[in-house]
């Protein structure tokens, strides 16, 4: 047995596996136990191709009637899983209790959901903070999103943690209506000046962790297309049901 093999059965013996949602011992490292497992809202299609919204048919449906209402920005859209249950426990846990296992965790979902998306990207890049929320924060939980689903799908050459930069600090989008959002972020982005060469011509996939109307997600995608990306994508690690979201 290697000396690493030793050293994290140790690991697991001082600081025994929990679950990434309630923090009950599990069997493994980086998941759920039986019960938030039952409890994760995981999409499988038949999805709308464009914003990863669960539907109605069969296979994937190129444009739901929200999205054919309001079309996003962005070109194809994916998300591991609905907003709800264990996912949302695990994704509050990500982002206010420094909980950067869950991203780890959250990887292979983000890879099922995904897979093809992030083979095809030129650049992969995460929703930025501003820096003074990132200063209180201390990391970006998309950026570790990006971090992991890179590393687990091989391709860390794509990495772009700071395409995109918040030009303004904006008001949390909480409450807002879906219009009220738009306005919130609009110009509110922009694309560091050390990618704009590579970005012209470039297939973008941004990607978050939670995506409510899509208001943040298209204002980026804005800024990518206005510095001459050929294709913008997303993926997120969940998106809230159409019924939860803001008009």
């Amino acid at each position: 047995m290697r000396v690493r093999d030793l050293g994290a059965i140790a690991l697991d013996m001082l600081y025994p596996p929990v679950c990434i949602a309630c923090g009950a011992e599990t069997g493994s490292v980086g998941g759920f136990c039986p019960d938030c497992f039952r409890d994760a809202p995981f999409i499988s299609p038949p999805v709308c191709d464009r914003c990863g919204a669960p539907v109605l048919g069969e296979g994937v449906i190129e444009d739901c009637d929200a999205c054919l209402h309001a079309p996003p920005a962005w070109t194809q859209g994916r998300a591991a899983a609905l907003y709800g249950g264990a996912v949302r426990r695990a994704i509050l846990a990500l982002k206010h209790g420094d909980r950067l296992d869950v991203a780890r965790a959250a990887a292979p979902w983000l890879l099922r959901a995904g897979r093809g998306l992030l083979a095809e990207a030129d650049l992969v890049a995460p929703v930025p903070l501003h820096w003074r929320r990132l200063l209180r924060r201390r990391f970006n939980q998309s950026a570790e999103l990006v971090r992991a689903a890179l590393a687990l799908a091989d391709r860390r050459d794509a990495a772009a943690y700071d395409l995109l930069r918040r030009t303004r600090a904006t008001p949390s989008q909480e409450g807002r209506t879906r219009a009220a959002r738009i306005a919130n972020v609009a110009g509110a982005f922009g694309v560091s000046r050390r990618w704009r060469g590579r970005v012209e011509g470039a297939r973008v996939l941004l990607i978050d962790d939670v995506m409510t109307t899509g208001a943040t997600l298209s204002a980026c995608a804005e800024a990518l297309y206005d510095h001459g990306a050929a294709r913008v994508d997303v993926l997120v690690l969940a998106r809230v049901a159409r019924d939860d979201a803001s008009a």
